[in-house]
C-alpha cells in the first residue's frame, strides 16, 4: 500500500516464447513498456518492471474507493532461443527477489495461447519452473492468461465451449490453480474498459486468497 487511499498489486508474467507475455503485460499496464513484436527468436531476454499510472473506479474496500497502481514484471520466456533454464531461472529469481522481495508478490500469471494445444511435456516443464520460482504454495500465486482468445472465438469457441473441449491436460492445469484463469482478447486489450474487466477478475483471485503476498528472497544455491 502506498497510502491509505491506494493500493498496489504485484504480477509477473511467465511463459513460453511467442505466448503474448510482454503484450499481455503492457495490457495489464494500459502502456506499452514491454517491446513485443513476432519474432523467430525469443524476444525478451531480461527482466524489466513497468508501473501503471494511478486508476480509478476499479477496486472498493471497507465501503471506500482505491486508486489503483499496477506493476507488472516482464521475463524472459522459457524455454528460451538464446537462455538456458538455469539462466532463465536465476535471472527471473533474482528479479523477483529485487523488485517484489519487500513488498511481495501478489499473482504469477501463467501466459498460454488459447488458440494452440497445450502438450502435457509442456505442462510439466512449465509447473517444474514455476514451482522452482514459488516454491511449494506456486498453486495459490499463480493464474492461467489465456491470450489470443479472439482467434479462438472466431474458431466458433466461446469460452465456455473452450473450457468443455479443453484436452486433460489443460483442465489438470487450470484444476491444480483453483481455476483461476482470464481470457485475452488481443485485438480488445487495449481498450480501457476491457483492461477494467481483466484487471476486476485479477483482484477477485488477489481477494479470494485473503490479500496475501508471496515473499521471495534471493538465495543462492
Amino acid at each position: 500500500m502506498a497510502d491509505s487511499n491506494e493500493m498496489t498489486i504485484n504480477l509477473v508474467v511467465l511463459g513460453r516464447t511467442q505466448t503474448g507475455k510482454s503484450a499481455a503485460g503492457n495490457s495489464l499496464l494500459g502502456s506499452s513498456d514491454f517491446k513485443s513484436h513476432r519474432s523467430p527468436s525469443s524476444v525478451t531476454t531480461c527482466c524489466s518492471l513497468g508501473r501503471s499510472c494511478r486508476i480509478s473506479g476499479i477496486i472498493r474496500k471497507n465501503g471506500c474507493e482505491l486508486a489503483l497502481r499496477v506493476q507488472v514484471l516482464d521475463t524472459p520466456s522459457y524455454p528460451h532461443s538464446d537462455l538456458s533454464k538455469d539462466q532463465v531461472r536465476d535471472t527471473v529469481r533474482s528479479a523477483l527477489a529485487h523488485h517484489f522481495g519487500e513488498e511481495g508478490l501478489h499473482l504469477a500469471l501463467l501466459v498460454l495461447r488459447a488458440d494452440l494445444p497445450l502438450c502435457p511435456d509442456e505442462r510439466d516443464d512449465t509447473i517444474q519452473f514455476i514451482q522452482e520460482l514459488l516454491g511449494p504454495t506456486w498453486k495459490d500465486f499463480t493464474a492461467v492468461l489465456l491470450t489470443h482468445a479472439d482467434k479462438a472465438e472466431e474458431a466458433g469457441f466461446s469460452e465456455e465451449a473452450y473450457l468443455h473441449s479443453a484436452s486433460s491436460t489443460l483442465s489438470s492445469l487450470l484444476s491444480s490453480v483453483q481455476h483461476k484463469y482470464i481470457f485475452l482478447d488481443n485485438q480488445k486489450s487495449i481498450i480501457k474498459e476491457e483492461r477494467a474487466i481483466v484487471l476486476r477478475k485479477l483482484l477477485n483471485f488477489i481477494r479470494q486468497n485473503n490479500y496475501q503476498v508471496l515473499l521471495l528472497k534471493h538465495s543462492k544455491e
